[in-house]
């Protein structure tokens, strides 16, 4: 069924990299949003950036997801249409060093969000999930009905796909839910007014930030993580989606629930598959300066390839990707360029 425009959406880990995006994505599509977040990989200026650009400040409680008596506080002072659920840990890496931490987090604010949801009726959720849950590929492009669940590398990506088996059970359970999974590709880029962007608190773990920092300064050099696999270059391949079309994403999802037995998955990606010298290449073009790096030997529950065949989107959520790689480096320079330290004053 098609969703009428001016839906109230709580945004869970709202003032986030992706978060941000989406909250502004949005209200530009008429629609409310309520966030929630506890600002663990976040910065409070992100909603002053927000109603910068739209003219809007959204209403954020500050807080966690495991918070039950919160998320109760935030449905019954708003009303509450449908979640987007942002909030977690999402460092591939720091999961491999820190799976307990990764698990007791995600799962468990995941199980406290739906049990809220449930006493409060609602019904409609959208889930940040991940291309991770794929494991290791057994064939490209990906498709939503690939093979999940086997030969996942890391332990953020075997959560990604507990929820997903969590959510599948509370629909058999319940059919009048209405759930769709979206699984990301690789995220980067920033807003083109370059207010919001990825603002990693520690040293960054993903590529773009990391070759940003480099480029303004604060980081010496890249590390590329092995130059043997079986790519056309030796480094690693992944689907680099610009964070505005990831925003965009949701929006249309909003627009396309269904009461079904079976969480409803859509792959979010650009479709086609670059390597790390590609985005090096491509930084270096959107930045005017070379990106001094050196290879390493490869990063523990990292695979050699993967990309989305995405006409799923296209075809039932009428979404695709717009923007290009040299776009979403442009503006992750104008973003980092801008703010070396990210939100610091």
């Amino acid at each position: 069924m098609s969703i009428l425009r001016g839906m109230n959406v709580l945004v869970t880990g709202g003032a986030g990299y992706i978060g941000s995006h989406t909250v502004i994505e949005l209200l530009n599509a008429k629609h409310d949003a309520i966030m929630i977040d506890n600002f663990s990989n976040s910065d409070p200026e992100v909603m002053f950036r927000i109603a910068k650009i739209t003219g809007q400040k959204p209403k954020i409680y500050d807080g966690d997801v495991q918070d039950k008596t919160l998320l109760n506080k935030i449905f019954q002072e708003n009303r509450i249409d449908a979640v987007i659920h942002l909030a977690g840990l999402k460092s591939v890496g720091e999961s491999v060093k820190e799976p307990l931490a990764y698990y007791r987090n995600n799962i468990d604010c995941t199980l406290s969000l739906l049990e809220v949801l449930k006493e409060n009726s609602v019904r409609q959720l959208i889930f940040s999930s991940s291309a991770t849950v794929y494991g290791q590929p057994e064939a490209l492009p990906l498709t939503e009905t690939s093979r999940v669940g086997i030969g996942i590398t890391n332990p953020y990506g075997r959560t990604k796909y507990m929820i997903e088996e969590i959510l599948n059970d509370l629909l058999v359970s319940d059919p009048e839910w209405a759930i769709i999974s979206l699984r990301y590709f690789n995220p980067i880029g920033a807003h083109e007014s370059g207010l919001i962007g990825e603002n990693p608190k520690d040293i960054p773990n993903n590529l773009l930030p990391y070759i940003s920092q480099v480029a303004v300064g604060k980081l010496d050099k890249l590390k590329v993580f092995g130059n043997d696999y079986d790519t056309p270059d030796g480094t690693g391949v992944r689907d680099y989606i610009h964070v505005v079309d990831l925003a965009k994403g949701h929006v249309a999802a909003l627009e396309q629930f269904k009461a079904s037995d079976k969480v409803d998955v859509f792959n979010l990606g650009t479709g086609k598959g670059s390597s790390v010298m590609d985005v090096i290449q491509a930084y270096e073009k959107a930045c005017g300066k070379t990106i001094p790096y050196e290879v390493v030997g490869r990063r523990p529950g990292d695979i050699a390839s993967y990309y989305a065949d995405v006409s799923k989107a296209t075809a039932e959520l009428n979404w695709q990707a717009q923007k290009t790689l040299e776009e979403a480096c442009a503006d992750s320079w104008r973003w980092q360029s801008k703010n070396p330290d990210g939100y610091a004053k």
